[in-house]
């Protein structure tokens, strides 16, 4: 038992460097794909810190309204409910959240609707 301990605390302060190299070596030697790997190091620290970078609320930010900001005013008023003058305010104050606390799915359809009308966004 103690020697699994000593491997779980060694494979925790894996660097990500070094877990790609293990990684390769998992896959080369033993014939373990690297997802499998990725799986491994994560619950060899009972899944804690896993859980603890896996984020379930995102929040979408308008950068900027790029060069078709009235695609864009038109996206936001389509997406947020807000009046055309309300979405208007909001492309023209960028950077400012369109929607917060959404799902990671949400997240990126909305990134992906305000990219395509040409708006800088990010997610955070």
């Amino acid at each position: 038992m103690a020697d699994v301990k000593a491997l779980a605390e060694t494979l925790v302060g894996l660097t990500v460097k070094e877990v790609q190299e293990l990684a390769d070596v998992l896959k080369a030697d033993y014939g373990i794909e690297p997802a499998a790997a990725a799986v491994v190091v994560a619950a060899g620290d009972g899944g804690g810190a896993a859980a603890a970078e896996e984020k379930t609320s995102f929040d979408v930010v308008l950068v900027s309204g790029g060069a078709s900001k009235l695609n864009v005013v038109k996206i936001v008023k389509e997406l947020t409910g807000l009046g055309l003058k309300e979405a208007k305010d909001l492309v023209d104050g960028a950077p400012k959240p369109v929607k917060e606390g959404i799902s990671k799915a949400e997240a990126d359809d909305i990134v992906a609707k305000l990219k395509e009308a040409g708006a800088e966004v990010e997610v955070k």
